[in-house]
């Protein structure tokens, strides 16, 4: 099957408000609205075609994109791979030059329709954040729980309970206080592994163990699932599965592992290359290594000691 390679853009704002575009006349799917973009050309780099479509389409001049996730999308009249990038800087202000109309949007509230078909698990990648904090609580819960309303208090929108050393009853009333914190602040709370606690306490997700992702045969039945992965083989049953986003690791050297094998960022860009869903960087990493970890083809970073200072 031949596949029409094309470039795709998620022009975001400092808001976090994203653009759409609709499609002009005398095109298939008139009207329907997509994110800017167009067909890579013969001798063109998907990045090069990506930055003359904005230019082409929009008016502006990229000054910052990196690379995000991939789809594969069977039209009636074209089969096409949609590499997306997300677009932070620009110059210009964009402007429809090819008759069409243009659109911010909210992630989570998308105000226009109708939408083209490929674009609607990119919106829920689009609303996950890019810090994902995993618990670090050990044996002092209430210790840890000040710490908790400062990063919450600080944004942090997205939180992995995972202390695999706390005795069951703990674990349930300490991820039972994680939860209501995050709820507080609209924030979704995932349990590491244990799909019965999640649905006992109405958490929003499980983080599904490299393990795991060999032995179930389907996805579970839950609004978020996320799975850990070390190599592509994983990746590819993450995929497969259906998961919602994943965690790389170990990207780095980490204190907790003192000497493991770590993937370094040539190895993880590789994995990261084509992949379907959104990967988190987990390994020896802290906030300030987002961008560097976006350029490499990461949706953000995970966190443990560093979403908790």
């Amino acid at each position: 099957m031949r596949r029409t390679q094309v470039a795709v853009a998620v022009l975001t704002r400092a808001d976090g408000a994203f653009l759409l575009a609709s499609r002009p006349p005398g095109k298939p799917y008139a009207g329907y609205w997509e994110f800017p973009g167009g067909k890579v050309e013969p001798g063109e780099t998907v990045h090069t075609a990506l930055v003359r479509e904005l230019h082409e389409e929009l008016g502006i001049e990229v000054t910052h994109a990196t690379p995000w996730i991939t789809r594969y999308f069977d039209y009636p009249h074209a089969h096409v791979t949609l590499s997306f990038f997300r677009v932070s800087g620009w110059h210009g202000e964009p402007h429809a030059k090819e008759g069409q109309t243009l659109a911010w949007q909210t992630p989570g509230t998308i105000g226009v329709a109708p939408v083209l078909p490929a674009n609607h698990p990119v919106f829920a990648a689009l609303a996950l954040p890019a810090v994902y904090g995993i618990t670090q609580a050990g044996s002092d819960p209430a210790g840890f729980m000040p710490h908790l309303d400062n990063a919450l208090e600080g944004g942090l929108r997205l939180i992995q309970v995972r202390e695999k050393s706390m005795p069951a009853a703990t674990l349930e009333a300490f991820a039972r206080a994680v939860l209501a914190r995050a709820q507080a602040h609209q924030a979704r709370v995932l349990v590491n592994a244990d799909v019965a606690l999640v649905q006992r306490i109405g958490a929003q997700g499980v983080q599904l163990s490299a393990a795991q992702l060999g032995e179930l045969g389907s996805r579970p039945d839950l609004p978020l699932v996320a799975a850990s992965c070390h190599n592509a083989a994983e990746l590819d049953r993450a995929e497969a599965l259906g998961c919602d986003f994943a965690l790389l690791s170990p990207l780095l050297p980490t204190p907790s592992h003192p000497g493991a094998p770590a993937l370094g960022w040539d190895n993880f860009a590789a994995l990261c290359t084509g992949r379907t869903l959104p990967i988190y960087a987990l390994g020896g990493l802290g906030s300030a290594d987002l961008d560097r970890a976006r350029r490499h083809g990461a949706h953000g970073v995970a966190l443990l000691r560093g979403a908790w200072l």
